[in-house]
């Protein structure tokens, strides 16, 4: 848990967005910045796992909402 609170006081620090969401055996920080969203999970064993996702720039317009519920739609 301070390794958590830790992180979470860096993050306000450096004013970076985040928002936490409880998941699996453990709480979920999940942090937005310019062109990436990072999944931060500390587990309830006590480890960390992160995953990053990136984004290459391009900007779609509201077309591209069709292809969303064509490719993931039940």
């Amino acid at each position: 848990m301070k390794d958590l609170i830790g992180f979470l006081n860096r993050l306000e620090e450096n004013k970076i967005y985040y928002r936490l969401n409880k998941i699996r055996d453990g709480i979920l920080v999940e942090i937005a910045v310019p062109g990436q969203r990072w999944e931060v999970e500390y587990l309830k064993d006590g480890s960390i796992e992160i995953e990053k996702f990136t984004s290459d720039g391009t900007i779609c317009d509201e077309t591209e909402l069709n292809v969303l519920f064509q490719t993931f739609s039940n």
